[in-house]
């Protein structure tokens, strides 16, 4: 691994949520884990992250697509890696993703794989 990135997970499962921190922080990453997407726009706001893993379908509002939205155009967190990580997995759920402004749709259970190949794409960017 070359750089650890600041990343901040969000899901509504705070056993997800765990799971996902305890296997990047394992990775060398700085993980902040919160379960709402007013946390994870109030988290970014404090320090813009790396990268950001957001469930899609959190119990309260705003959800993730209304989140991953937020963060792109109120924040102007264009640089940040974004990724969908939910159950939902038609071609449906990923166009709203990729209109949201979603970098990688990955269906849960994401295979951790998967997820640390994303690491390393962000840790390629400029």
């Amino acid at each position: 691994m070359s750089q650890p990135l600041r990343i901040v997970v969000c899901d509504d499962s705070v056993d997800v949520a765990r799971t996902l921190a305890l296997l990047l922080e394992m990775e060398g990453h700085e993980v902040r884990v919160v379960h709402s997407g007013l946390a994870v726009l109030e988290a970014a706001q404090r320090q813009p992250p790396d990268v950001v893993l957001l469930d899609l379908g959190l119990a309260s509002a705003p959800d993730g697509v209304e989140t991953a939205r937020r963060l792109r155009r109120d924040l102007g967190l264009t640089d940040a890696l974004l990724v969908a990580v939910t159950g939902a997995s038609g071609d449906e759920d990923r166009r709203r993703t990729r209109e949201a402004g979603f970098d990688l749709h990955l269906v849960k259970p994401a295979e951790p794989a998967e997820l640390l190949e994303a690491l390393q794409r962000a840790q390629r960017r400029p």
